[in-house]
């Protein structure tokens, strides 16, 4: 596909109540209904009718310690988008899961059922896992430390790769006739032994639709990038300046070609929270709303989580106390702790205005402004080597949502960078990804040789 021809991939971050921390609180939202599956059947309903191409749900092994005053619990990602796949049929349905606090094998059936019974709609948002208190909860003392998270997850990606394809395409023959069910001659063990993990395989499902679910990656420290470039095929990112989302656009695409890949494979997908209003004015006061609502006690202990400085109510109007800020050790590894270090040293703002700046997106760029200033903020980053789409992550639901479906997408349409309607059925045809061969047509064509069909 030539740039001329490209069209924006659209993502619906779905986060219980929205994802600014306070919009629980707000009389828009529904509170009442965040345990509700049907809540969210009609959210990624209504995310199908706009054509979008997937819905995507965070996830994490552990409770945040936050809850107290923010909608922050976790659902269990794969219950969730059964059902939402019950009531769909073509919207992708991507799930958050833990190369870290999870076993391969089964993270490899989990993927495959979903992409199943979906016909075809499964992604997997691949985490190392970064909160420390998960560790407890899986029989661990500490939580591994940032390199050997990493080292897990590429050994991780090996085995349940080899996993879904350790049934061929075609090994499922189900011929009553014959009276053969599989042809095991193509179904494999994978016998993997590993530094951290021994598998023997095979899989107990066929190859699914899609022959792998698409491979989402979130994490853009120097590991992140360099395990980006090698597997995903999707990276959500954030970014809050037009500059630093293209250098990181044109890294990835430059490290996925020195791994000897497509670059056009690697979509790169920022997160964006907009408030959307008739008038600029009118956006900006939205925005301040939700602000008002904060609550100190929550913002401060997300500040000290992210940067390790312990702050009090009589500090919020006082600059952000950079030299407290120690820029070394395991925390600053992590992406988030660069981008918040970035506002900082940029915009020095207060402490209050840095609180408000994390509570509309913990970190992703929130804009305020019309519809088509919303479009307008879209079409830039698109054009200009930015972003190949968007998780669209709204700050409060349903009707944050509703406004970017209803006054947003039609913009965006009128501008020829988004579909009217689907003209695929699998996540990976919505975002133009082909389907991989599995490794043993890989190498019967490496062999010259025809696989069976």
């Amino acid at each position: 596909m030539t740039r001329d021809h490209r069209q924006l991939r659209l993502n619906l971050f779905i986060y219980p109540g929205g994802h600014h921390e306070a919009a629980w609180r707000h009389p828009a939202s529904r509170p009442e209904r965040i345990m509700d599956i049907t809540y969210y059947q009609e959210i990624a309903r209504r995310a199908e009718a706009a054509a979008l191409d997937g819905v995507f749900l965070a996830d994490g092994p552990s409770l945040p310690d936050n809850v107290r005053y923010a909608s922050r619990f976790r659902l269990e990602p794969f219950t969730w988008l059964s059902a939402i796949a019950a009531v769909t049929e073509r919207i992708g349905l991507i799930a958050t899961a833990s190369t870290t606090y999870t076993e391969p094998y089964n993270l490899a059936r989990l993927f495959a059922s979903l992409d199943h019974l979906s016909g075809g709609r499964a992604g997997w948002n691949i985490v190392t896992t970064g909160a420390p208190q998960a560790a407890r909860n899986f029989g661990l003392d500490a939580h591994p430390v940032h390199a050997e998270r990493y080292d897990r997850a590429r050994e991780f990606l090996d085995v349940v790769s080899a996993l879904w394809d350790s049934w061929e395409d075609g090994a499922l023959v189900n011929d009553p006739a014959s009276g053969v069910f599989a042809d095991t001659d193509r179904i494999h063990t994978i016998d993997h032994t590993g530094r951290h993990l021994k598998v023997r395989g095979p899989l107990n499902t066929p190859r699914t639709p899609q022959g792998r679910p698409v491979y989402v990656q979130a994490g853009s420290s120097e590991d992140g990038r360099s395990f980006a470039a090698r597997y995903a095929e999707a990276v959500f990112t954030a970014h809050q300046t037009l500059g630093s989302a293209q250098e990181f656009y044109a890294d990835i695409k430059r490290r996925a070609a020195v791994e000897g890949r497509d670059p056009d494979g690697v979509l790169i997908l920022p997160g964006i929270s907009p408030f959307i209003g008739s008038t600029e004015a009118e956006a900006r006061a939205l925005h301040e709303e939700f602000n008002e609502l904060t609550q100190p006690a929550y913002s401060l202990d997300l500040l000290h989580r992210l940067l390790g400085m312990r702050l009090d109510v009589a500090d919020l109007d006082r600059p952000v106390p950079r030299e407290l800020i120690e820029n070394s050790g395991e925390r600053a590894l992590g992406s988030r702790f660069q981008l918040i270090l970035d506002i900082i040293d940029r915009e020095r703002p207060t402490v209050r205005q840095l609180l408000h700046r994390l509570a509309g997106a913990r970190g992703h760029r929130v804009v305020a402004g019309t519809p088509e200033h919303v479009a307008d903020q879209i079409q830039e980053w698109f054009e200009n080597g930015a972003a190949d789409g968007f998780n669209i992550m709204p700050p409060w639901l349903t009707g944050g949502f509703d406004l970017f479906a209803d006054h947003v997408v039609p913009i965006l349409r009128r501008r020829g960078l988004f579909r009217t309607e689907y003209t695929g059925t699998t996540l990976r045809e919505h975002y133009g990804l082909p389907r991989p061969p599995s490794r043993y047509a890989r190498e019967a064509a490496a062999a010259g040789v025809t696989a069976l069909p």
